[in-house]
């Protein structure tokens, strides 16, 4: 099994925090491995092209920016 690599790029605020929430929950509904990790440098997330935070990166490819994505349309963005 592949393990998935999670971004979740925002600077920290309640927002962010929902997203990775969500996202957790996410992985754990459909049982995969993943490393997430929460980027809060400014630089770092301006690098990635995201102008809008939250926003969620999945195995490098920026998927969604600006909004809190819910668990059931983080699902639908996971790799079979």
């Amino acid at each position: 099994m592949t393990i998935l690599k999670i971004e979740i790029l925002g600077t920290g605020c309640k927002k962010c925090q929902q997203l990775e929430a969500n996202v957790k929950e996410a992985i754990v509904a459909h049982n995969l491995e993943a490393d997430i990790d929460h980027i809060t440098d400014t630089m770092e997330i301006v690098k990635h092209g995201v102008m809008k935070t939250p926003a969620l990166v999945i195995n490098g490819k920026v998927l969604s920016q600006g909004k809190v994505l819910e668990p059931k349309e983080i699902e639908l963005l996971l790799p079979a």
